[in-house]
């Protein structure tokens, strides 16, 4: 089907009906701060403002973040693309999430395929904001605040500089000296979860007209058209006035490169819609025959056992349709699963077994719900 043409309620605060308010604060509030520091050759900021580089040109720097235990740093990896002429200011970020490497292979093959020199504005690609999470390569921050603890950064921003827990300054420090200053508009990549298998969507708000431009540029063949929760990093851009929503780019913990290349072709589209590159548009979502759902409907485990599937991903659904069977150690069946809702599957529990209480799978829907399931909203 063509995309859907979403009637929605007024645009959250910060987003003029009609186009971009000025993200935040603009680039002249922060300064560029170089510690002295040089890493593996690439030196060392501890705030940015994309004003002070060389246009013309790729900028690799480590962007000082928050401080380890034993008093060293975790260091960020920032890409500048500045473009000859001055135009619109594009932030690609990664890495929230540890486990997530098929969003950090993206936005590195996008700017990869960038040549300043030919640009008109600025990208910048922050590529692992969770640094010890992508160390460790685990959906959350490690910290040993009170013992080991487990944060997910994606709950965390827009941060606090002066928080509890590292996750929550690490946030503040990214967000107030990197992000915010040097952003007109964003798109904050990710994946699926570990344990989850997911179908390329996106996430994002579509009341906002900048949004759901950008989404339709991509050949992505759903969308989520809800603001999800307000501490992720997507709706902390929105509420400083810079538009911005979530690719989902598949699995956690491996690189889809089936399904990148969507997304690097998609956010090509976008900075050419824009300006930033020259060149045509290329397929975007009519192409991919998109469904835009406002509501995703969970199907939850109600025993411990090893899960068999009879769907796949993008597989549609109709209410009552079977979805699993779940056994236990001798083979007996212990439950059976069935959908909700008719729709689309847009994520599946990838892992052979499952405790109670866990998602199994998620259901991209435009319809009401048959036996009273709830929209999920963690």
């Amino acid at each position: 089907m063509a995309p859907e043409l979403v009637s929605a309620a007024a645009p959250p605060a910060g987003i003029k009906a009609g186009g971009i308010k000025a993200g935040g604060i603009k680039a002249g509030g922060v300064r560029t701060v170089f510690t002295g520091d040089v890493i593996n050759g690439k030196k060392v900021v501890s705030s940015l403002n994309t004003d002070d580089l060389e246009p013309g040109r790729k900028h690799l720097l480590y962007f000082q973040g928050v401080q380890m235990s034993t008093g060293q740093y975790w260091y960020v990896s920032v890409i500048v693309a500045k473009g000859i002429r001055p135009g619109k200011r594009f932030t690609l970020t990664s890495g929230v999430h540890g486990d997530e490497m098929s969003s950090v292979h993206t936005v590195q093959t996008i700017m990869g395929r960038l040549k300043p020199a030919e640009m008109t504005g600025t990208v910048m690609a922050v590529l692992d904001i969770a640094r010890p999470a992508v160390e460790s390569m685990q959906r959350r921050w490690p910290s040993m605040g009170r013992g080991l603890e487990l944060t997910d950064m994606n709950r965390e921003w827009p941060g606090n500089e002066q928080g509890i827990g590292a996750a929550s300054r690490q946030a503040g420090l990214v967000f107030n000296r990197l992000l915010r200053p040097n952003t007109d508009l964003a798109i904050d990549f990710h994946t699926g979860t570990t344990g989850i298998d997911a179908a390329a969507f996106h996430i994002g708000d579509m009341r906002i007209p900048e949004v759901k431009t950008m989404m339709l540029l991509y050949a992505v063949p759903l969308i989520w058209d809800n603001p999800v929760y307000p501490s992720v990093l997507h709706n902390a851009f929105i509420k400083a006035g810079i538009p911005c929503f979530t690719p989902e780019i598949g699995p956690a913990r491996r690189l889809d490169l089936d399904m990148i290349p969507l997304f690097v072709d998609g956010t090509l589209n976008v900075l050419k819609h824009y300006g930033v590159i020259p060149g045509p548009i290329g397929r975007t979502a009519i192409d991919a025959n998109v469904l835009i759902g406002q509501n995703v409907y969970t199907v939850v485990s109600s025993q411990g056992g090893f899960i068999e599937w009879l769907v796949k991903i993008t597989d549609n659904v109709r209410a009552g349709q079977k979805l699993a069977i779940q056994r236990n150690a001798f083979g007996e069946v212990l439950a059976e699963y069935t959908s909700p809702v008719q729709g689309r599957i847009s994520a599946l529990r990838s892992d052979a077994t499952s405790e109670p209480g866990n998602v199994l799978a998620f259901i991209l829907s435009t319809s009401a719900p048959s036996s009273g399931a709830v929209p999920y909203a963690e």
